[in-house]
């Protein structure tokens, strides 16, 4: 699965890249027609808070209108409705610009943080932007919030 995200979900985009999904974000500014000229082109399933946008669509392409809630409750939709697996490739792909992470050389750990550096293995980073990647504490904590959305059960939310 692809997404592409409109700007109202910028964070759950960056959830999903987190994931491992290949996720653009249209940020500021691009009309509806863009939006959708871009999901068909590139097969992207277009997730969207805009009822407008999501009606507009829906003829060409496959839209998720999410309803305006929490990113946690917005991650659970996606795994009822999709079947989104919050632990597909963790970690693979630069939240910043989508571009997947390649592994880096044991040296370039000089730059992680000295607090980090010794959980500073594996380096990853990214080929786009140069940002490097560690599996610090944030990692960590981001780790355990993928695993929950990953375990809920749309019972147990019922409830």
């Amino acid at each position: 699965m692809r997404f592409l995200c409109e700007a109202m979900l910028g964070g759950l985009a960056r959830w999903l890249r987190a994931a491992g999904y290949d996720t653009l974000l249209a940020e500021g500014g691009w009309p509806d027609h863009t939006l959708i000229d871009l999901c068909v082109c590139t097969d992207r399933i277009l997730l969207t808070k805009d009822r407008q946008l999501g009606l507009g669509a829906r003829d060409t392409v496959r839209v998720i209108l999410l309803a305006d809630r929490s990113i946690d409750e917005n991650a659970s939709e996606l795994r009822e409705v999709l079947g989104v697996d919050w632990q597909h490739a963790p970690f693979t792909r630069c939240l910043i610009d989508n571009d997947l992470l390649r592994a880096e050389e044991p040296h370039h750990a000089e730059q992680v943080p000295l607090t980090s550096r010794s959980v500073a293995s594996p380096l990853r980073m990214c080929p786009t932007c140069g940002r490097l990647y560690w599996p610090g504490g944030h990692v960590r904590r981001m780790q355990r919030r993928l695993a929950s959305w990953q375990s809920r059960s749309p019972s147990a939310e019922e409830c």
